[in-house]
């Protein structure tokens, strides 16, 4: 099959031939149709985020159930399907509760293995990972889902907590941090768009965020926040994972805020100082969000389908396979256009 692969951190991934996935005996292969560049990816690519090299990336995706294995009972061949990019192993008392995105045991596709980069992908533990897909929902914005769209809806609705009239304050408007402007607003928040970008901050403003802030003419983005909101915000997730954004995040909360971090904190970035003496005398909350369960997806898709939210008007561009090396490579700079780039794959 043709894959996109690197056999270095920093270098060009480049398109190739190479051996076809294996299908696991609980899972699957799905035939790709559509994968999003996510940032994720390009911390890996870096280094900062280590994978066995030589590598093909890849974790947000959508397509068709390919091949089958022996021990998988809910799927078949030619299901349109799509799946978290954290795959619980099904067996741990973690995913036995339900809590597969933080299985000790998880498989990532593009990063504990072979993603989603390629034409086809191989998935562990089908019955506990697959998401089918509903027939009106396209393979590009289906593939949208799986990473960013995904972790913001969780982080919001379980972590966050947010509801209507709160004050939400998204720190980076990037492809996760869109979709918490997007879904934020859908759930009756008060959204403010924290970003360097006039063109990300343009579109959050068409998302729904009531409020943006250019952070690159700010010199205290929290004390704005503050004074804006009359008091801090009732949520406040850091979408682009910075130290200085961490921070900020936690100093614009009211008392009794909550903070939620979605945004990877990696190498030296991973023990980064936090104001913890508010965190105390505010009684704020703290929280990690890592993606969302298979089985969390119903409530989410619902909300899709009867077009409460949007998820495909975050896709910027569409690319063919033969560009996606240099669109992973281009994450680490300013983006071309603001929102999700998906790779399309014929079939």
């Amino acid at each position: 099959m043709k894959a996109v692969v690197y056999d270095h951190t920093d270098q060009l991934p480049t398109v190739r031939e190479v051996p076809d996935p294996v299908c696991p005996p609980d899972g699957v292969v799905v035939a790709v149709r559509a994968t999003g560049v996510c940032r994720s990816d390009w911390h890996a690519w870096r280094g900062h985020d280590p994978v066995a090299l030589p590598h093909i990336p890849g974790h947000e995706f959508a397509g068709v159930v390919d091949e089958v294995g022996a021990g998988v009972t809910r799927w078949s061949v030619g299901d349109r399907v799509t799946a978290p990019f954290v795959c619980g192993c099904g067996r741990c008392e973690y995913c036995a509760r339900g809590e597969q995105q933080v299985c000790p045991h998880q498989t990532q596709p593009g990063f504990t293995g072979p993603g989603s980069f390629a034409e086809r992908v191989a998935i562990d533990a089908a019955d506990v990972n697959l998401v089918a897909l509903p027939d009106a929902l396209d393979f590009a914005t289906a593939a949208s889902l799986g990473c960013r769209f995904a972790t913001a809806f969780r982080a919001l609705s379980v972590h966050g907590r947010v509801g209507p009239g709160d004050w939400l304050v998204v720190h980076g408007c990037g492809g996760v941090g869109l979709s918490a402007v997007m879904i934020g607003a859908a759930l009756g928040a008060r959204v403010v768009a924290i970003d360097v970008s006039a063109a990300a901050l343009a579109l959050a403003s068409d998302l729904g965020a009531a409020a943006v802030i250019d952070a690159s003419r700010d010199d205290d983005v929290a004390a704005s926040v503050v004074a804006l909101t009359d008091g801090g915000a009732h949520v406040s997730i850091d979408a682009l994972g910075r130290p200085e954004t961490a921070v900020a995040s936690v100093r614009c909360l009211r008392r009794r805020g909550r903070h939620v971090q979605v945004g990877l904190l990696l190498g030296a970035d991973a023990t980064s100082p936090l104001p913890m003496d508010r965190v105390i005398a505010r009684e704020l909350e703290l929280h990690g969000s890592h993606g969302m369960a298979a089985h969390e997806y119903p409530a989410m898709l619902a909300l899709i389908e009867d077009g409460t939210l949007a998820p495909h008007r975050l896709i910027g561009a569409r690319l063919g396979l033969d560009d996606a090396g240099a669109a992973l490579a281009a994450m680490g700079g300013p983006a071309a256009a603001p929102g999700i780039t998906i790779i399309a794959l014929p079939g």
